[in-house]
């Protein structure tokens, strides 16, 4: 039998997430491990400078006081026994885009990447839309995307950042990430004891994007299927910075001898 497991940064009530596990019931046995409560823009990362708490609330949901990335972590390595180890983890389906640069901030996508990382396939879901949000073209396209890497499988160490549009959706297009050009805008307020504190916004425009991004894609009514990987290197970089090898320790030394005493 297929076993799903399944995550989000939405926290365990989002209704993304509920439509989702009632999706993926018809390909196989749904685990639910989420984030207590909402941990969007929580990216990769993993708590580590306090304990996290496991809630099971039956015998296929269980909660973390954590982010999607201690989620998965804990699923894999403490909640799930041998026999329960998916095939797939599925994260989502996100309440709004995950486009562009904004996947790198996402939790959605996170979950995916850390299943992906520990040797579970990953897949992050996102709903391009706001305010009013109708999962059902995005839940039925997630079981479409479920059997079809259960059956085909991904390249190693890949996980699909998907972005279902808003609307009629046209079609499918295997996508790459495209750039946002971002403001940050930074709101400062009083409260009410006279302390400063501060709300981190942006203007974006993402208007122009080349043909074969993902923004391209969901602005023409294509579900956006974007591979993605943890390895940041730039490969076509490799080459230009190649004359870094050259450095030897008697120039390195040279240098730090170079520089004035600081002072005690």
């Amino acid at each position: 039998m297929v076993r799903i497991l399944l995550t989000n940064d939405d926290g365990i009530h989002s209704d993304g997430l509920t439509k989702l596990e009632e999706a993926l019931r018809e390909v196989g046995d749904v685990y639910v491990v989420a984030p207590a409560s909402e941990m969007s823009g929580a990216s990769h990362s993993l708590t580590l400078s306090r304990p996290l708490r496991i809630r099971r609330i039956d015998e296929r949901h269980w909660t973390v006081d954590g982010t999607p990335t201690d989620c998965v972590t804990l699923a894999l390595n403490k909640i799930l026994t041998y026999e329960e180890r998916p095939h797939l983890c599925v994260s989502g389906i996100n309440h709004g885009a995950n486009l562009g640069d904004d996947a790198t901030y996402s939790g959605t996508v996170a979950g995916a990447l850390e299943a992906t990382i520990l040797g579970v396939p990953g897949l992050a879901f996102s709903l391009v839309a706001r305010e009013t949000y109708d999962f059902t073209d995005a839940a039925r396209f997630a079981v479409v995307a479920v059997r079809k890497v259960l059956s085909e499988g991904l390249p190693d160490g890949t996980l699909l950042n998907i972005n279902v549009p808003r609307g009629t959706v046209k079609g499918v297009r295997v996508t790459r990430q495209g750039i946002k050009n971002a403001r940050p805008i930074i709101s400062e307020h009083i409260d009410p004891r006279g302390k400063a504190y501060y709300w981190i916004g942006e203007e974006v425009n993402v208007t122009g994007q080349q043909e074969g991004t993902d923004y391209a894609a969901v602005e023409q009514g294509y579900i956006s299927v974007t591979p993605m990987r943890s390895d940041m290197t730039n490969h076509n970089a490799l080459a230009e910075l190649g004359r870094w090898d050259a450095i030897n320790s008697e120039e390195i030394l040279s240098e730090n001898q170079d520089q004035p005493a600081g002072r005690g």
